[in-house]
C-alpha cells in the first residue's frame, strides 16, 4: 500500500479556501484565489478542487447572466432565488466534504466544466 505523502490537514485548508471563496465576493477576486492555489499547488487533491470551484464560478457568474436577463419576462425571478441558495448551499457542501474526506476531490451537481 502506498503511503499518502501529502499533508491532510494543508489539503483541508487549501480545498475549503478554494471553495469558500466564492463567499468572498460575487467578483473576480473571488474567483483569483482557487486559480492562484490551482497553480502554486502540487497536490493533485489540491489542483481538483480547485478546478471544480473555478468552474462553480463560471457557473454561478453564467447562470446568474442568463436568469438576470429571464427576469425581463418575469420567470427569472424565482430561478434567481434558487440560484442565490445554491450559491451558498453547494460551497458549504463542499466544505464539510473536503474536511469528512480530505483525499477525495468534490465534484458539484449540476454544472457544466469548462477546465
Amino acid at each position: 500500500m502506498v503511503a499518502n505523502i501529502y499533508d491532510p490537514d494543508k489539503r483541508k485548508l487549501l480545498s475549503s479556501l478554494s471553495h469558500g471563496s466564492i463567499f468572498l465576493s460575487a467578483l473576480v477576486l473571488s474567483i483569483g484565489i482557487p486559480l492562484v492555489i490551482l497553480l502554486v499547488s502540487d497536490d493533485p487533491v489540491i489542483k481538483e478542487n480547485a478546478r471544480e470551484s473555478i468552474n462553480f464560478h463560471v457557473n454561478v457568474w453564467f447562470y446568474g447572466i442568463v436568469f438576470g436577463i429571464l427576469c425581463w419576462v418575469l420567470l427569472g425571478w424565482p430561478l434567481l432565488f434558487l440560484l442565490f441558495i445554491g450559491q451558498w448551499v453547494m460551497p458549504i457542501l463542499a466544505i464539510r466534504h473536503c474536511f469528512q474526506d480530505p483525499d477525495e476531490p468534490y465534484n458539484y451537481p449540476f454544472i457544466f466544466h469548462v477546465l
